[in-house]
């Protein structure tokens, strides 16, 4: 009995230091791993932060590279287009090229760093230069010259020899023909220090290659055949940089930091690429130095704190094991002897080997055995139960067989595509109608991802959790298929490999209708030039705009004798001839439609009276080829070609196209020439007695207050929330009629009335904030570039703040593009005044101005509009979505928000949301309302 004792003792204790065992092997191979994982974990991201670190140092230097290169590119035009320059290149006067670069010349040379100008005729002969000669680094300028003057457009190089230079070359443009080139160029030496002074390190440029010159001996690198040309911190970096060209070739620091030690303290280098001359020899980089030390010391640090923290829970974790697992394991043991015998059924004889639980305190092995009782005792009742469970799962087994054939049978059945995908988006079933319109068999399909074999198109991108799209199946040349696609999740799917139901529905007949439609909704069927109407909404755009244009309108003549004559198939036939001629030379100048019967109209925004002129001449030589026969006649194609300039002869769609039928029928009446222009002189005299008028009128209106603020709501395009809205000013008639700014807001900006509008507008519309501001709403108030010059605007903006009460923070003052960089230093600092109040700031008519990029990061704005212009062109202009998007990567990337004007068509968001743009104003999200119908009667006072 004693022996017995011993080994049960014996057993006990050896599957208890077994536990023990394993658990400290367990515990000891989880603290390392732990260790392992966050010395390695901590490693990844400090390298990730370096990788990160190294791509925005390449993104800088990019980006202060191009914006050099634009601005040397920008100087270039400036010089090009200098007056007395062109005639004297013609004449081939030195001393009077000289002469119109003087001028210049300073400003470029000590602001701008210019230290170079060239001039060349057209045949490449050097006419005049300024500047020092840099012949270590000759420059293609045959090449170049050739370049330039084929494409009649700028060209700008970085070249690297025993300095790196950048040049950019432009046209001399005169008589409408390149009458030469003119190059500048400059050193690298401000991006130098611009770098270093953004980065967190030492910057050196380095030029490889053979060596051009003398350079110091100490600063040659034999191992990478290069020469350091410039360099921060000499003492320190020159010894690392010699290291590690011993190291490391140059390519591989282009793809990825080397890392090295050297004094004791870490260091990573970077290289850069910048250019190489055309022969390949000489190529320039930027090399980055960090010093990493203090990183590479916390990492190890870090490591040694997570090691001994684990050994120590380790050291913790067995002593409480051992002291828990001694007294429990006897009663674990008796437990577990009973439990193979309720495995084969003996429910009595379990009952029998654990005792009934006694009156004390429970822990879990008390739970244990009570439940293996209780366990015995249902485990008994339920084997009486399993022979009617079984029945009852059989038959409905039986019903499920049936339920599945019927869903089978209703999905091959189906003229619908219907899928099912895995979570990683792979088919795992296809319905009949898919398999027999792609042709293959449902082996070829399964496996597959959705997007293999319905492919999105190039520019289509396909958003997290979108439940609903289109997209082109390519069935064979010639034969594509539009498939609006709905995903649904299978949330209650038991199967992972069904985790979502895509249904397809086949469009094309139904887009193809909803194209032609749009298409015969704006064009004329038989000549497929613009209708009418069309015409007259672009007409009332043009309008809407600022600047002038002209309008052509023509009447051909004799057109009845051709249908009299010959029939209306001939007069169809001339009609398309003559719509062909108009569209193939003039259509991209303008907008061309036809009226009806045989009127056309062409509309040129920004034409002056010459070009007017110049087209209308073109249309009658063009026309005048046209000629064709028909039942033995020849008919030919003349018309009276009326000119109307706007808003000159109309501001209105009905005065101008008034104004263009009487010019079209004085053609018809002269024996001249078939084209008329209004006469300007006496529409100037009319124009003088209207703005007299509208001077008294504009004072009138100032006096009463007889105006009116109109709102439009500032869409936030993500979950359309309106907490913004643009303030728009309108005058009130006599009669209550409301006129648009168009009509007097000209006449007030050349008499100086306009000071006196932007000040009441800002009094009104602050009062109008500090009513509506409660409710979370900002207005925006749009300023004259006149006002950018009255130097008691932001004194008056603080008194009117401080009367009204109104929040600084929910105000919003734009200026427009042009006036910010025509004068940029007054325009900066009228911005900032208003800033330092806690007003914000924004630019309209962003994108039309010569140098918006260069300045976008130097003006204190929040946000900027982009022109309705490129907006409204999104959707059929690549040009368009291409400057939209760099718009808006730029303004993210300068930390201010962009709104996109002139949104007329729901078409337009996805892209603008697609492009980062946050916020959208146009017709199409809300039209300028009175500011009592969108916040209520609210009294804005005198």
């Amino acid at each position: 009995m004693t022996h017995d004792t011993s080994a049960a003792k014996r057993r006990r204790l050896s599957l208890t230091w077994r536990v023990i065992a394993l658990s400290s092997l367990l515990l000891l191979g989880v603290a390392g791993l732990f260790t392992y994982l966050g010395h390695d974990n901590l490693t990844r991201q400090f390298q990730q932060s370096r990788d990160d670190h190294h791509a925005r140092q390449i993104r800088e230097i990019r980006l202060a590279l191009s914006r050099s290169e634009e601005s040397l590119r920008q100087l270039a035009g400036v010089v090009a287009s200098s007056p007395g320059l062109g005639p004297a290149m013609v004449e081939r006067d030195r001393d009077a090229i000289l002469a119109a670069l003087a001028s210049q010349w300073p400003t470029l040379q000590l602001e701008a760093g210019i230290d170079e100008i060239l001039t060349f005729d057209a045949q490449g002969h050097q006419l005049a230069g300024r500047g020092e000669r840099h012949p270590g680094n000759d420059r293609p300028m045959e090449d170049w010259l050739n370049r330039v003057m084929t494409s009649d457009m700028p060209l700008t190089a970085l070249r690297c020899i025993d300095t790196c230079r950048q040049y950019a070359a432009v046209p001399v443009l005169g008589e409408g023909e390149s009458l030469g080139m003119v190059s500048l160029s400059r050193s690298l030496a401000d991006v130098t220090r611009q770098l270093h002074q953004v980065s967190d390190g030492m910057v050196a440029l380095l030029i490889t290659g053979p060596r051009a010159a003398s350079p110091s001996q100490q600063r040659h690198l034999a191992a990478w055949n290069g020469d350091l040309v410039a360099l921060t911190h000499e003492e320190e970096s020159l010894p690392i940089l010699q290291r590690a060209a011993r190291l490391s070739s140059l390519a591989p620091l282009e793809e990825r930091p080397l890392q090295l030690s050297h004094a004791e303290r870490h260091f990573e280098l970077s290289a850069v690429r910048l250019a190489e001359d055309s022969e390949h020899l000489h190529t320039g980089h930027f090399l980055l130095v960090s010093d990493i030390t203090a990183q590479i010391q916390a990492i190890e640090r870090d490591t040694r704190t997570l090691l001994l923290a684990g050994l120590g829970g380790w050291l913790a974790a067995e002593l409480m094991l051992l002291a828990i697992l001694l007294g429990p394991m006897a009663r674990l043991r008796r437990l577990a002897a009973a439990l193979p015998s309720l495995a084969l059924g003996g429910f009595a004889d379990t009952r029998a080997r654990i005792p009934h639980p006694r009156h004390r305190l429970a822990d879990e092995i008390d739970v244990l055995e009570g439940t293996t009782l209780e366990l015995a005792d249902r485990l008994e009742a339920l084997d009486r139960e399993v022979h009617h469970r079984g029945e009852l799962l059989a038959s409905r087994v039986r019903e499920l067989g049936q339920e599945r054939d019927f869903v089978s049978s209703l999905l091959d059945t189906a003229r619908v595509f219907i899928l099912a995908q895995d979570e990683r988006g792979r088919l795992a079933l296809v319905n009949e109608h898919t398999l027999g319109v792609l042709g293959v068999r449902e082996e070829a399909l399964l496996g597959r991802h959705f997007d293999d074999v319905f492919p999105l198109e190039p520019r289509q991108a396909r958003l997290p959790g979108q439940q609903h799209e289109e997209r082109t199946l390519e069935l064979g040349p010639g034969c594509a298929r539009t498939i609006v696609w709905y995903h649904a999740p299978l949330s209650t799917a038991s199967d992972a490999s069904l985790a979502r139901i895509s249904v397809g529905l086949d469009i094309t007949e139904r887009k193809a209708a909803e194209t032609r439609l749009t298409w015969l909704a704006q064009r004329d069927p038989l000549t497929e030039l613009y209708n009418r109407r069309y015409f007259q909404e672009a007409l009332d755009k043009a309008l809407v705009r600022e600047g002038g244009g002209a309008l052509l309108f023509l009447d051909l003549d004799q057109f009845k004798d051709v249908n009299e004559l010959s029939g209306h198939n001939a007069g169809d036939r001339l009609l398309r001839m003559v719509a062909d001629a108009l569209h193939q030379e003039l259509g991209h100048r303008g907008v061309i439609a036809r009226l009806g019967g045989d009127e056309f109209a062409m509309l040129i925004e920004g034409a002056d009276e010459r070009r007017a002129v110049r087209t209308a001449q073109h249309i009658e030589h063009l026309l005048d080829t046209l000629e064709f026969r028909s039942n033995g006649r020849r008919h030919r194609a003349n018309a009276s070609i009326g000119i109307a300039l706007y808003p000159i002869h109309g501001e209105t769609p009905t005065e101008l196209m008034a104004s263009v039928d009487v010019a079209m029928y004085k053609a018809k009446a002269s024996s001249v020439q078939r084209w008329h222009l209004l006469s300007t002189v006496e529409q100037a005299r009319v124009e003088l007695k209207e703005r007299v008028y509208w001077v008294e009128r504009i004072r009138k209106a100032l006096r009463e207050d007889a105006f009116e603020l109109m709102v439009q709501p500032i869409v936030r395009l993500a979950d359309r929330d309106i907490r913004h809205y643009e303030v728009l000013l309108r005058m009130r008639e006599d009669d209550g009629t409301l006129l648009s700014p168009g009509r007097f807001i000209p006449i007030a900006e050349r008499n100086g009335q306009i000071l006196q509008l932007d000040r009441w507008v800002i009094r009104h519309s602050l009062r109008l904030l500090a009513a509506v501001q409660q409710r979370g709403i900002s207005l925006a108030v749009n300023l004259s570039g006149q006002s950018l010059h009255d130097a008691g605007l932001n004194r008056f903006l603080a008194d009117e703040l401080a009367a009204s009460g109104a929040d600084p923070r929910q105000l919003i003052l734009e200026v427009t593009e042009t006036a910010a960089v025509t004068d940029f230093s007054t325009a900066r600092g009228v911005l900032q005044g208003m800033r330092e109040l806690g007003c914000r700031t924004a630019i309209d008519d962003f994108g039309v101005g010569f140098s918006s990029f260069h300045y976008l990061g130097q003006l204190p704005v929040d946000y900027i509009k982009i022109d309705g212009s490129f907006i409204r062109t999104l959707t059929t202009s690549a040009d368009s979505r291409v400057i939209v998007k760099a718009m808006a990567d730029i303004a993210a990337g300068f930390g201010k928000q962009a709104i996109a004007e002139f949104v007329d068509q729901k078409a337009l968001i996805p892209l603008l949301e697609s492009y980062g743009i946050a916020y959208g104003q146009g017709f199409h999200l809300g039209k300028p309302i009175p500011h009592s119908e969108a916040f209520g009667m609210i009294s804005l006072g005198s």
